[in-house]
């Protein structure tokens, strides 16, 4: 059975930005992720989007995705980026889409973040499902490790731990690995309105890496299926500077 939504064609997988964004909206840098990925069924993940996406697949499947990182210096317009309230840990639920227009994006299911103004502000302007929450990232040599556990405003006590070693730098990421990672936007709303805002960076410098342990609710909480079994992928990235856009009206 099709799903619905838009009948258009895909954007092609990228792992270069579209565009460039001259005037930017918001700017901060993401360092040390870990993006790990368990394949989904799209019937599944369907109803769990904003109307007019559906979700993006790959070889007839889409991803959940668990990201956990360091957010650095969010700023506004041109401001430089805030050194203390606009940095903190954070680790995401999201998933895959493709609007009306044809634009691959994130959806995400939850944002964990351990300082309460950005998760105000993100919940409140951007309608983002933002949560505050005690978090930390640690290193000892390869091995990094991130930590979190809900505060507000639920399920409190949704709680996060992944521990993984860093391999090789990937010379050539896989196609999948592309998909999962090379994302230029996201759907959501602003002030009311549908509107997809899009960002820029790098390319992502990836590396392999061996995931040691992870224990995790937070898929569950965003109202997913629990992950069985090993994720499908787990990369490390040292990080890049982001650059998001002016928000562009999206069909509903």
């Amino acid at each position: 059975m099709p799903l619905p939504g838009p009948a258009v064609v895909p954007e092609p997988i990228s792992p270069d930005p579209p565009g460039s964004t001259p005037r930017p909206l918001l700017t901060q840098s993401w360092l040390d992720l870990a993006f790990l990925h368990w394949a989904a069924d799209p019937a599944d993940v369907a109803p769990l989007l904003p109307a007019g996406c559906v979700p993006d697949t790959l070889d007839g499947v889409t991803y959940v995705g668990l990201v956990a990182f360091r957010m650095h210096r969010v700023g506004w317009l041109r401001l430089p980026g805030v050194p203390y309230l606009g940095s903190f840990p954070e680790t995401n639920v999201r998933l895959y889409t493709v609007d009306g227009e044809g634009r691959r994006g994130v959806v995400f299911r939850s944002l964990d973040a351990s300082r309460l103004l950005p998760v105000a502000i993100g919940r409140s302007v951007f309608r983002l499902p933002y949560m505050w929450s005690r978090m930390t990232v640690s290193r000892d040599g390869d091995v990094l490790t991130y930590t979190g556990s809900r505060r507000l405003p639920g399920p409190r006590g949704a709680s996060s731990r992944i521990t993984l070693r860093v391999g090789e730098p990937v010379a050539e990421p896989t196609g999948s690995e592309h998909f999962v990672t090379a994302r230029w936007g996201m759907p959501t709303t602003l002030l009311g309105r549908p509107v997809h805002l899009p960002n820029t960076h790098p390319r992502w410098p990836l590396h392999r890496a061996e995931l040691l342990k992870c224990e995790e609710d937070l898929v569950a909480a965003a109202g997913l299926a629990a992950p069985v079994g090993e994720p499908a992928s787990v990369l490390y990235s040292p990080g890049v500077p982001v650059r998001f856009g002016r928000p562009a009206r999206r069909q509903a």
